[in-house]
């Protein structure tokens, strides 16, 4: 079953409990694969409380459609600050803000971009990659993530003293 196959069937009831379905990730591995769900609530945020809920949920209708071969770990969880991008909208929602994509094919040798989310026209996106405009086929994305600022958060680390003064800092042993 695909990505979009399993959104089709669990987006209904990740909905009835007030809750948004932002994506899906499928990791397969021989030992035991890992399904990530991710959910959110726009207005609040997502708390323990929607994960839980949202993982029985979840695990009931996994258990009764059987659409994963094998054994697998479901985690349900919140976009966190590092927000994945899942589909043209999530980028709409975003634009301005930086993110950091992968891309299946490469795009004039390159397959890792980050930069500024400039447009979104039906499934192109643009980022401004290094000063240049680059366009991304949504289909050709393999992974695309949210880059937060964290200084602007006030989560950034603190700085020396001497570094916040302008002076280099120093490093290794003092001489004598």
């Amino acid at each position: 079953m695909t990505n979009e196959e399993l959104s089709e069937l669990l987006a209904p009831a990740i909905a009835d409990l007030g809750l948004e379905l932002l994506g899906i990730e499928f990791s397969p591995s021989r030992s035991g694969s890992l399904l990530r769900v991710y959910i959110d609530e726009p207005e609040r945020g997502v708390t323990i409380d929607d994960c839980e809920r949202a993982s029985r949920e979840i695990s009931a209708l996994l258990d009764v459609n059987d659409p994963v071969a094998g054994r697998y770990t479901l985690e349900v969880s919140s976009p966190g600050l590092e927000r994945p991008l899942f589909t043209p909208e999530h980028f709409a929602r975003y634009l301005g803000e930086v993110a950091k994509i992968g891309v299946n094919l490469p795009i004039d040798g390159r397959r890792r971009f980050q930069g500024a989310i400039r447009a979104v026209e039906g499934d192109r996106i643009t980022i401004e990659q290094d000063g240049t405009p680059v366009e991304i086929a949504h289909a050709n994305i393999a992974k695309a993530r949210l880059v937060p600022d964290y200084a602007a958060l006030g989560l950034a680390p603190a700085r020396r003293e001497d570094e916040a003064a302008g002076k280099p800092a120093r490093r290794g042993r003092k001489p004598g």
